[in-house]
């Protein structure tokens, strides 16, 4: 949706990145957050997320977690963070990677289903061997249960309700970078043969890598063996041993049923 500029987004572009807003057009709007493509006036696109004064922390967070992990998997680059002058708002601007989501190219044909698959694999490997720092926020096992559970119908909650129960119950592991919310139309593309960019970090936190790749079969709808395998099987693996040292991601390899401890210290995910 294009039109006018907004006042606070006029006032954000000017305040934190000093040039004024010539177009706005709203890409999503949530509760408490609000995201606008913007063209300033010095030739520049950025995108623009508000945060209400509620969600003043999960900007924070979002800025500084896009920030941390930007060594290890392609992320939009931070172009301002901070309050916003005469408004209650916070505003978090990143560069433009343009309109092109790797789900839109899904849907259009522009990508094959498996190929984003397999994409979505690549950036999850890519992000969990990012560092975590000891300011990260914990998101505790239960949270990310029950955040499944509300995008899991029943049916398939039960499926996978014996793979979560394994989760649970191992050994614990060095916690990794987790998006939460990993789907295609959160991955960005200049175009279809383009370096895939990962983008809202909402919902980042640290956890263990298996509920993270949890997440991602369900907002995927992979849950059915052919299309879990191509998530798990193209989910990166280290050349070092067959788990990789305990500070990089154990691939999961198949749709766990049961969990265990592999010498290197991480969850082995086995059939």
């Amino acid at each position: 949706m294009t039109g006018a500029v907004p006042a606070v987004v006029s006032r954000a572009a000017l305040a934190l990145v000093g040039a004024p807003a010539r177009t706005a057009c709203r890409l999503s709007v949530r509760s408490r957050t609000a995201v606008y493509r913007t063209d300033l006036a010095d030739g520049r696109s950025v995108v623009i997320k508000l945060y209400a004064t509620t969600a003043r922390r999960n900007a924070a967070m979002e800025s500084a977690a896009i920030r941390a992990v930007a060594d290890h998997v392609p992320v939009p680059t931070v172009v301002g963070y901070g309050h916003v002058p005469g408004h209650e708002a916070t505003a978090l601007i990143t560069s433009d990677l343009g309109p092109l989501t790797l789900g839109s190219a899904m849907r259009s044909g522009l990508v094959s289903d498996e190929r984003a698959l397999k994409d979505l694999a690549g950036l999850l490997g890519r992000l969990h061997r990012a560092p975590v720092q000891p300011w990260a926020p914990r998101r505790p096992f239960y949270e990310q249960v029950a955040s499944l559970g509300r995008r899991c119908p029943p049916s398939r909650l039960d499926r996978i309700g014996p793979a979560l129960a394994a989760i649970a119950d191992a050994s614990p592991t060095a916690l990794v970078w987790c998006h939460g919310d990993l789907h295609g139309d959160n991955v960005v593309l200049a175009r279809p043969r383009a370096v895939r960019h990962l983008v809202d970090f909402t919902d980042a936190a640290a956890g263990p890598r298996e509920s993270d790749v949890a997440q991602t079969l369900v907002m995927t709808d992979a849950l059915s063996p052919l299309r879990a395998r191509m998530v798990t099987d193209a989910y990166p693996t280290t050349a070092c041993c067959p788990h990789g040292p305990s500070s990089t991601p154990c691939a999961p390899g198949r749709t766990p049923t049961r969990a265990t401890t592999a010498p290197c210290g991480n969850t082995a995910w086995t059939t």
